[in-house]
């Protein structure tokens, strides 16, 4: 699906994905090995979903899951072993490889594939009773008008959209300075340097990487442009992981990053529903 956003006419939308992809393959391998995902933990049955989505999805048992950008399908295979028959898909062809490993090692039946969001339609033509995707996804994608569409698409009459992500006004900030540094509105394409990932390693991991800041308005409305209905909308006064610089842990799985005098929110949720008619 040919991405053409009348924001940013003029950016090559095929140079940005092959940047980030690239970035995202290097990636894997430091992330595999560290501590923030725990894959020895995993591997000896520890599940890797947070308690808001868990809460949020509840039994899953039987019902076949479409996992979007799923990095190397842990969570994924966390819906697995929690009964769902789970399709995860990810850009990254070093994430995707690992994840058919694990699943092959620890024996979880669970379909991987290697798409880009806009293009999956173009390699799978299935129908799913949930959709789900999660924390640091849609701040890749460009156009959420053709991503809603994605998401409506491989949803069947009656199925359920679950998206958990970090919040827009969280994204405004400088997490080292404390200063507002980003727009909340998707008013630009950023581009930033990197020299590490959030996982606290200390392996470098030199890159480019091309992101977007989506509102909570061009979040919902797209999909509702889609004809999903609404079911429910969650704000968290803390992230589920202490992926941001200068976070206080206040709880397990509960961290925050502190603005002094005030509380803001760090992560929304929201469930949506195809209807059946």
């Amino acid at each position: 699906m040919p991405i053409i956003n009348t924001k940013f006419p003029t950016v090559n939308y095929d140079e940005i994905f092959e940047a980030n992809r690239e970035h995202w393959n290097q990636r894997v391998p430091v992330h595999f090995q560290s501590d923030f995902y725990n894959v020895e933990g995993f591997k000896k049955g520890e599940s890797s979903l947070t308690e808001i989505e868990s809460e949020a999805l509840g039994d899953v048992s039987g019902k076949s899951l479409l996992h979007l950008q799923c990095h190397f399908g842990m969570d994924t295979m966390s819906w697995a072993r929690k009964g769902a028959v789970v399709t995860g898909v990810d850009f990254a062809p070093e994430a995707i490889a690992t994840a058919k490993k694990l699943s092959e090692e620890l024996d979880i039946p669970a379909r991987f594939l290697e798409a880009n969001v806009y293009d999956l339609p173009e390699i799978l033509d299935e129908k799913f009773d949930i959709v789900f995707s999660t924390f640091g996804t849609i701040v890749w994608l460009p156009d959420l008008v053709k991503w809603a569409a994605v998401v409506s698409k491989f949803l069947k009459p009656g199925g359920v959209f679950y998206l958990a992500e970090f919040h827009p006004t969280f994204y405004l900030f400088d997490f080292d300075n404390g200063k507002v540094s980003y727009d909340y509105f998707n008013s630009r394409m950023y581009k930033e340097e990197i020299e590490r990932s959030y996982t606290g390693s200390d392996e470098t991991i030199e890159g480019v990487e091309y992101f977007w800041n989506h509102d909570l308005s061009e979040v919902i409305s797209a999909l509702l442009g889609e004809g999903l209905q609404l079911l429910e909308f969650k704000e968290f006064p803390f992230s589920p992981y202490n992926c941001f610089p200068n976070m206080e842990e206040r709880g397990p799985g509960r961290y925050v990053w502190t603005l002094p005098g005030h509380e803001i929110p760090h992560v929304y949720s929201l469930k949506m529903v195809r209807p059946s008619s």
